[in-house]
């Protein structure tokens, strides 16, 4: 029998329903919100797996394209392996549940959210978290909850809760927090530039939001709830860490004292080596380890807690050494290295065409992306020998966090018709590579010639609890690989000079308050200020002029109800173009058209074409145009491609002229005036008119070529058209008429 709960979250009704759909499942819900609707189900393995120091968990996010009434767009019409945006929401859902589990539960646990359906306004994304934090909160599974989720917009300068879809691309702020009763879980943002004070307030809010649901889950669990299975999760043999702990615990304390990552590795396994040889004759070599690892966690976090320093002995807000190069690669279009400490970040942009921008095949509204952030991280990295397979949802994710960290700051079409991918090579890692790959990609844009609005720069902060007395603890600055390992927090801020750009809060603990946010926050932004002065010194500003090896961009305008022409009967006159000059062509149905190519002097001629098949001619313009042919009464002269006018032999030159070949041949280039367009739509044309002109204004004699002279950028590496300038028009002289 099914039953249904129900609040009210931003004006629309929240409703968890249970016991109609997977009824063999442990448990099963459907959430909706609107006429969004997402299924989630949680099962439990009775299998017993290997105790071990981490909880067995899966979330599985699947898209499924009926959803929004759409076919697929593969080869085989049916969903593949999950597209990026539903690995980013089966991240979000794992981050905010994970540290809700009784840790080394030895049981497989598996939460899969389907999208059932979505009306493209409210985002399946948190429902999936609101739905597994209420699946697992009544399943007979081992579960710290309930959670709940809620987005926060800052629109028109007022928060929103659950903002709709399409009211995102006003809002300056896409916030997601998961919380508990009394503390924040996780918390995953987008902003543009926003303060800190701001974000902040848009926490509290979304936290205060978040206990209507929790409360509603509630009632869902007395209503249905399952009685909870006694699981015993992994402990270490209290005589087994006792016995390590005397025999090993000044090593790994000397290892702690080093600041060198790799020496400090080099230590730690030479002691899980002797470990095993000493105690292998009584204990697991499983156990063993765990033992070796716990002593090592207890004693990072101490040395931390007790002299209130980094491991490697900085001060907790201080940075490890930086450094930022740009231009190191020869024939790419951008390079940014940065480095901070053992972490080294190589950032390469690539410019392209629009039309190689990438197509997203969704449940969303976004159609295509300009913007690509992509993210490597070989196993070279970390020294360590491993299997390079496809990219993984750790990839990801840090590559898509990255990327939400840079977009604030990307120029739009209008004022950079290009695609512009980015990718992070991560050479070296040590701590927080995905804010590490946000320093590398500024500097690779600005070496590019991107002229984005301002630098963006990320860090990562930790934090570290006293388990006796958690109201001891300290926050460090630019977390290095162990303290994120054996900490409680990665928490990370990337932003410019302005503000805040993009915000990423994963936990161990069950929950951290508002108030140690707020310090990391401030904290983080103070150590912004340092970075971003080593990435001026690097590159002081854009560089103004792209690559020689980047394409070349220009954007026109011409009147729409001349696009049919450009186009021409089954495309016949822009597949002309594009191949006699090899340049890309792109025509929006406004008028805009975007023209591409490696060479200038080939963009230059599709410029021309395309300028000459969508202008009108004018009576009393002056024109440069080629003879094309020759009659005994006159020439036939192209003043504009596919349109041509005859100038009669009377009027081919201030003085009489017995024979049309004595003035002029096929090929030659003369300036001519348009002196009437009769109703029959015939051109005619006159030089002598433009001399009398000339000899009127007593100025030099034009040259015969004035139509190859090149056109300056507007902006670096391209683009001619002026904001509010007539259509077919561009920011210097026209090309056809006298200056």
């Amino acid at each position: 029998m099914s039953q249904s709960f129900k609040c009210n979250i931003g004006d629309r009704d929240l409703i968890i329903e249970t016991g109609k759909f997977a009824q063999q499942a442990d448990s099963s819900v459907t959430v909706r919100y609107g006429d969004t609707v997402v299924l989630v189900t949680a099962c439990i393995s009775d299998e017993i797996k290997e105790k071990a120091d981490f909880v067995r968990l899966t979330v599985d996010y699947e898209e499924r394209h009926y959803a929004v009434g759409k076919i697929p767009g593969s080869f085989m019409r049916r969903e593949g392996r999950p597209g990026e945006q539903a690995t980013l929401a089966a991240r979000l859902c794992d981050r905010s549940i994970r540290p809700l589990f009784l840790k080394s539960l030895p049981n497989d646990i598996q939460v899969v959210i389907t999208v059932l359906s979505t009306d493209q306004e409210n985002d399946p994304d948190v429902l999936g978290v609101i739905g597994a934090s209420a699946v697992l909160t009544i399943s007979s599974i081992p579960f710290y909850g309930p959670i709940a989720a809620t987005r926060v917009g800052y629109i028109d300068g007022k928060m929103v809760l659950n903002p709709l879809l399409p009211q995102m691309n006003d809002s300056a702020l896409d916030l997601v927090v998961s919380s508990s009763r009394d503390n924040i879980v996780m918390v995953e943002a987008g902003c543009k530039e926003l303060s800190p004070e701001i974000y902040l307030e848009a926490m509290k809010i979304a936290h205060e939001e978040n206990q209507k649901i929790i409360k509603l889950q509630d009632e869902l669990k007395q209503a249905v709830g399952k009685p909870k299975r006694e699981i015993e999760g992994f402990v270490i043999n209290a005589e087994l860490l006792a016995a390590a702990n005397s025999e090993y615990g000044n090593k790994i304390k000397e290892a702690m004292g080093c600041g060198n990552r790799p020496a400090r590795q080099v230590i730690l396994d030479q002691v899980k080596v002797d470990a095993k040889a000493k105690f292998k004759e009584t204990y697991p070599e499983f156990e063993i380890d765990n033992a070796i690892e716990e002593i090592s966690k207890k004693t990072c976090r101490n040395q931390i807690l007790q002299t209130n320093k980094h491991v490697d002995g900085r001060a907790i807000t201080q940075i490890r050494p930086l450094s930022a190069e740009v231009g190191l690669l020869p024939r790419t279009h951008g390079t940014g290295l940065f480095s901070r400490g053992q972490t080294q970040v190589l950032a390469i942009t690539t410019l392209g065409s629009l039309q190689q921008g990438q197509t997203v095949d969704d449940l969303g509204l976004e159609g295509t992306r300009r913007f690509m952030h992509h993210y490597n991280f070989p196993p070279f990295s970390t020294g360590e020998v491993k299997r390079m397979g496809t990219t993984g949802r750790r990839e990801i994710g840090h590559g898509a966090l990255a990327h939400k960290a840079l977009i604030p700051v990307i120029p739009d079409e209008q004022k950079f018709s290009y695609a512009i991918r980015l990718v992070s090579e991560v050479l070296s890692s040590n701590g927080s590579t995905s804010m590490g790959s946000v320093c590398a990609s500024t500097l690779s844009l600005m070496d590019a010639g991107v002229p984005i609005k301002a630098p963006v720069v990320g860090i990562a902060m930790g934090l570290v609890t006293d388990k006796e007395d958690p109201s001891k603890y300290v926050i460090l600055t630019d977390i290095e690989g162990i303290e994120d390992f054996y900490g409680d927090m990665d928490y990370k801020v990337a932003g410019t000079v302005n503000g805040i750009t993009a915000i990423q809060l994963d936990i161990k603990l069950r929950g951290v308050s508002q108030e140690m946010l707020g310090k990391a926050t401030m904290e983080a932004r103070e150590a912004h200020v340092v970075i971003l002065e080593v990435l001026r010194k690097a590159i002081p500003e854009v560089r103004p002029n792209l690559s020689k090896y980047a394409p070349r961009m220009y954007r026109i305008t011409i009147d729409p109800s001349k696009i049919g022409a450009l186009i021409g009967p089954g495309g016949k006159n822009i597949k002309s173009i594009i191949e006699d000059t090899k340049a890309t062509i792109e025509v929006s149905n406004d008028g805009t058209v975007v023209i591409g190519s490696p060479s200038e002097e080939s963009a230059q001629a599709a410029i021309r074409r395309v300028e000459g098949l969508t202008q009108e001619v004018e009576v009393g313009a002056v024109y440069t145009g080629k003879v094309t042919r020759i009659q005994n009464f006159g020439a036939f002269v192209e003043v504009l491609p596919g349109k041509e006018g005859l100038v009669h032999i009377s009027e081919l030159a201030d003085h009489h002229v017995g024979k049309v070949e004595d003035v002029v041949k096929i090929g030659d280039e003369i300036m001519v005036k348009v002196t009437e367009i009769d109703r029959l739509g015939r051109i005619n044309l006159s030089r002598k008119a433009v001399f009398a002109d000339q000899s009127k204004s007593s100025a030099e004699p034009p040259t015969e070529h004035e139509r190859s002279r090149p056109m300056p950028p507007r902006y670096p590496g391209g683009g001619h058209a002026r904001p509010g300038a007539p259509r077919g028009h561009r920011d210097e002289p026209h090309p056809h008429k006298p200056e």
